[in-house]
């Protein structure tokens, strides 16, 4: 088997069990630091930022840990039956199955949002798993991320969401669109960082494009604020838009990781 095939975690018991496929390269000598990758949303684990990182990592003899979500990529389950819990349980099961010495979280949008949760759940119940994490680098970060969603959605989508159970998003990343369910709101609520006067205890930096549609600006500014602990700092790209994939912007992302790989 090699680097780049998937192999298969179960993640979840009867008939919440969930197929994941994750890619896992080793870092070069045991106990040097690793990246855990958290996608997306819509998105997969073999993503331009995605296989940027994959060959960055490995040129520097670092690990590198990638999955796909239920209801994405080449992960069982489907999409509209996923929710914000699932998620981080997947997260959560990765990064102890499969990650090994220091890691710095890597998210990317939603991605972002389950880097900051994925901490949170490892310092209340693994404190041992949580003392690995050395800092969290957020590209374009959705926290949460429900709240986000709810706030932009038009009120006719609101109140399909309400009666109906659902409304499909449309999509400038999928010209089917997604949908959005009642239950996916609503576990989301258990899962929100406002309020929650949340000190992660390590770096958390970020990267934010100023033309990004999808995760305004505004709101990125805002985790300063939302944070306890003074240790959110943020770089804009004045011509960035949410992806954050060009070159350039790849080459402020692997600074960013640089910064936190100087604690190791």
């Amino acid at each position: 088997m090699t680097a780049s095939e998937p192999q298969i975690i179960t993640v979840g018991t009867g008939d919440r069990a969930r197929r994941i496929a994750t890619i896992a390269a080793p870092a070069a000598r045991p106990g040097a630091p690793g990246l855990l990758w958290l996608i997306g949303l819509k998105s997969d684990m073999g993503s331009t930022k995605a296989e940027a990182l994959a060959e960055w990592t490995a040129a520097r003899g670092l690990g590198f840990t990638r999955f796909d979500y239920s209801g994405h990529g080449q992960s069982g389950g489907a999409f509209e039956e996923a929710t914000i819990s699932d998620w981080l349980e997947e997260s959560c099961a990765v990064f102890r199955q499969l990650t090994h010495g220091p890691q710095v979280l890597v998210g990317s949008s939603t991605g972002a949002h389950l880097a900051l949760l994925l901490l949170r759940r490892l310092m209340v119940a693994h404190p041992e798993d949580a003392r690995r994490v050395l800092g969290l680098v957020l590209v374009a970060p959705a926290w949460d991320l429900t709240e986000l969603m709810w706030d932009q959605l038009p009120e006719d989508a609101r109140a399909r969401i309400l009666t109906e159970g659902q409304w499909m998003r449309p999509s400038a990343y999928d010209p089917v669109g997604y949908p959005i369910t009642k239950r996916f709101i609503e576990d989301g609520k258990d899962h929100l960082f406002k309020g929650a006067n949340f000190d992660p205890g390590r770096p958390v930096l970020l990267l934010q494009g100023a033309e990004d549609r999808d995760v305004p600006i505004a709101h990125a500014r805002a985790l300063k604020t939302v944070l306890a602990g003074d240790r959110v700092r943020i770089t804009e790209v004045a011509d960035g838009e949410h992806r954050l994939s060009r070159p350039q912007d790849l080459d402020k992302l692997y600074a960013l990781i640089d910064e936190v790989l100087v604690f190791v």
